[in-house]
Parts: C-alpha cells; structure tokens; sequence
C-alpha cells in the first residue's frame, strides 16, 4: 500500500474503507506441522498439472502486477501451511495494539511469507519475527498504548494456545454462507460482489458508473468496502480515509 500511495499508476484517487477479514487457501492442512510443501508443489496440483499451471500464470499474470505494485519477486517456493495461527496472532495484536500495529505486522508477515518463503505456521520463526515488529512499531508510534510488550516467548506461548480460534473460525463460516470460496473479491455497499484480479481502471470504471445513479447522488463520496481475502488476511477491522 505504501508504494501504490507513493507511486500512483495515474491522477485517480477514491475514498475507501478496508474490511479485513480471513481467508484460507488450504484449510485441510495439518495445525500440527510447520508446514506441508512448497508452494510450487501446491500449485501445479491445484492446476492439474504443470500445463495447467502455466496456462494459469499467463491469464492471471500475477508476477507483472507484482511488479506494477512494487513487488518485485515472489517467492515460488515458499512454505505453504495452515495459517490459522497467524490469523489469530494479527486479531489479538489488532485488540491489544490498535489497527496501526496490526497493519505493521500483517505487512511485514507478507514479506515473510511472499517474499522471504518462510511458513506461517512455523511458530518459533513466527514468534521471533512478529516480537521484532511489534517493538519497532511501537517505538515508531511513540508507544502511544498502555500495553507492555509482547516479548517473544509470550507471543510463541499465544500461538501454541487457541485464543481467538472461534472468531476466527466464525467468519470462515461467514464468508462460506456469502458464497465467497476464492480471491479476490470487492464488495461494494455489502449489495455488488465483483470477482477476479481487476485493476484500477476496472475499479474506477465500475465507481463512476455507480456515481451516475440516482442513490449514489447525494454521497459526496464514493465509500467502497474493498474485500481483501488473501492468504494472510487475519483481522477483521475498517479503515476509513485511504486514497
């Protein structure tokens, strides 16, 4: 998100508000290991095969919108595993911490996952990485919370707990009655659902015609709630005021 503000791919701004909520890709994955394979060995099964796979890369393009979001390497080979524990870490940090060190850390757990390959469940690396976050984000924010900080061995002994877990589970169950089964999705006014990989001009398209109808009429803005369902979505919260 940084680089697309500091960055932007042309003149269009909208007002927006981000609803979080989680998704998992392969929830059958064992809790009880670090990790089960590698993403490359995830895909090419998912896809039938290595022709399959291929034939998805070129439709979806998703390393040349990487790129274009200033994400310029992701990581094929990185460690897929179950992510609940990761999802319940960024909620409670979100309750204890406030929204802004709970974004640091959602970022951050995307580099660690996308980027540096490592596996979500993979507790103690989780523990360290996640202590390290919350202490420089805290510092960064003047430590404006009443909340000691979580040191490493508190987070790990988190993670091996189940606080969390219904709540979690409770939106999974949300998101199934919604018919929401894959990513992306944008949910406009809790009414239209628009699905696929769409880019910016797909967005503000679809915007301005919605600004040309009657009930649109009178909002000095366009408020869209824009549904990031991705592997690492893990908390639910809005934030309102973003261009």
């Amino acid at each position: 998100m940084r680089h697309v503000l500091s960055n932007p791919i042309s003149n269009i701004q909208m007002e927006f508000a981000v609803l979080r909520v989680p998704f998992f890709l392969e929830p059958h994955y064992d809790e009880s290991k670090p990790f089960i394979e590698s993403n490359r060995d995830r895909l090419i099964k998912k896809w039938g095969g290595k022709k399959g796979w291929e034939q998805q890369k070129n439709r979806h393009d998703l390393k040349g919108r990487g790129e274009a979001a200033g994400i310029p390497h992701f990581n094929l080979d990185r460690l897929a595993s179950n992510s609940m524990a990761s999802h319940r870490l960024i909620q409670h940090v979100g309750k204890r911490y406030g929204l802004d060190i709970s974004e640091a850390l959602y970022d951050r757990l995307n580099v660690y996952y996308f980027v540096e390959g490592h596996a979500l469940n993979d507790k103690p690396r989780l523990a360290s990485v996640a202590a390290e976050s919350i202490s420089q984000s805290l510092a960064k924010n003047n430590n404006n919370t009443s909340q000691a900080l979580m040191s490493e061995k508190e987070i790990l002994e988190f993670l091996n707990g189940n606080e969390g877990r219904l709540e979690i589970e409770n939106a999974l169950r949300a998101l199934n009655q919604l018919g929401v089964h894959g990513i992306p999705k944008f949910i406009v006014e809790g009414s239209t659902v628009l699905m696929g990989l769409l880019d910016q001009t797909h967005l503000y398209e679809f915007s301005e015609r919605l600004n040309k109808e009657e009930k649109w009429k009178e909002r000095q803005s366009l408020r869209t709630y824009w549904v990031l369902m991705r592997k690492l979505l893990v908390e639910v919260a809005t934030r309102e005021n973003l261009c």
